[in-house]
Formats: structure tokens, sequence, C-alpha cells
């Protein structure tokens, strides 16, 4: 998915975000380049792309095949501020985080069990074109007690990818009725305990290569 941004000067940060642009830079060991790119077009290909698809950044008539590598948020508004876009090359192997899409209810969910989920997405070395947008779960059927981990979903990577993750590491479970009802109590507890306000009140801060 192509994505269009300008190229920038030092010290533009805030004028840039009042016109719907935002800030950001593109990197890589050997290049340093500030640009801005249109809020709206970014927020459409980010929730099209998400942080483990290639995007192509055209800068001034030059097209950079990178990745989202980090999205700087506003803490009040839940806006984006800046964005860090890391600049691939042909040939280099990137890791990357692929988010796991689950489908279907499981059959130990339809006897009273509940979908404990313990990760959402698995950390992997691949090829940057190779890159899948997401894997997909079918959890269907799973009774209770059953449990999916890493190495139940290496099938469905492409045969180029490296798992980093731990193999026998859980990405869900199927528990049982009666700890089900245990971790909903304890959640709803939880919830209910007064929000602690940290001290000083502390402002957002760009931690951005550039320091804007």
């Amino acid at each position: 998915m192509k994505l269009e941004a300008q190229k920038r000067s030092d010290g533009q940060a805030a004028a840039l975000r009042r016109e719907d642009r935002l800030p950001a830079i593109v990197y890589n060991s050997g290049l340093n380049l500030m640009v801005s790119v249109d809020r709206r077009a970014f927020d459409k290909v980010f929730r099209s792309q998400g942080t483990s698809s290639i995007v192509d950044l055209e800068v001034d008539g030059a097209v950079h095949a990178v990745l989202v590598k980090q999205v700087q948020m506003d803490k009040r508004l839940r806006t984006p501020q800046h964005i860090d876009f890391y600049a691939v090359t042909e040939g280099q192997l990137v890791d990357v985080h692929v988010p796991i899409e689950i489908t279907g209810t499981a059959r130990g969910q339809r006897e009273g069990g509940m979908l404990d989920i313990h990760r959402r997405e698995v950390h992997i070395e691949i090829m940057p074109r190779l890159i899948p947008s997401n894997l997909s779960v079918d959890v269907s059927a799973l009774a209770i007690g059953d449990s999916i981990h890493v190495s139940d979903i290496a099938e469905l990577l492409p045969a180029e990818a490296r798992i980093l993750d731990e193999l026998d590491r859980t990405i869900l479970t199927v528990v049982p009725p009666r700890l089900a009802e245990a971790e909903e109590t304890e959640a709803g507890e939880e919830a209910a305990e007064p929000e602690v306000i940290s001290r000083g009140g502390e402002e957002d801060e760009d931690i951005s290569p550039d320091g804007e």
C-alpha cells in the first residue's frame, strides 16, 4: 500500500500538526530522513497494514519500502503525534510481530468454558515482502482444557519464516467454567479499585530520533 510523504525541516512539528499532518522520520543504518504525512491518509494505511506489513512511502518521487516501527500517541486524546518508519533493504531479513486473528467459537465455550487468550501476535524473522498481514487461527474444535501453542501455528506461516518466540509458549487455552468464573470475578474486583493518579502529571514527550 502506498503513502505519500513530504520532506520537512527541523522544528516544524507543532505547525505540521495544526495543518493535520504528522511529523515522521524514515531511518535505517544509513538513512535519516525527516518527513511529514497527511494524518487521515496515514490513519487509513495504518488501520489496513498495521506494523507488520510493508508500506511504500513515496518522498519526492523516491519510494522507500518501510515498516511502521513506532507511533507516538497523545496520552489524553489517543491521537498519533509522531511516526517512526523503518526503511527496509531489499534482501534484508526483518523481525516483526504478526497479529493473530482468532476465528470461530470453541466447543468448550459452548459447554460453559472461557477462551483465555495469552498472546495476540507471534514474533518472526522473514523477508519483508513475505510478511503475512495476520494469522487466522480457528478455535472451533477446542474442548475445555485444550490449548494452542506457538508450535501449533507454525504451519500457517510462510516456509521462509523463522519463529523467534519459544515454540512451547501458550497462545490461548479453553479454561473450565469454575476457573472462568474466578477470572471474571478477579477482573471485576480490579476494575472496581480506585484509579491511582501518578505524581507530577507529566506531559507527552516526543522521543523520536529527530528529537521533536
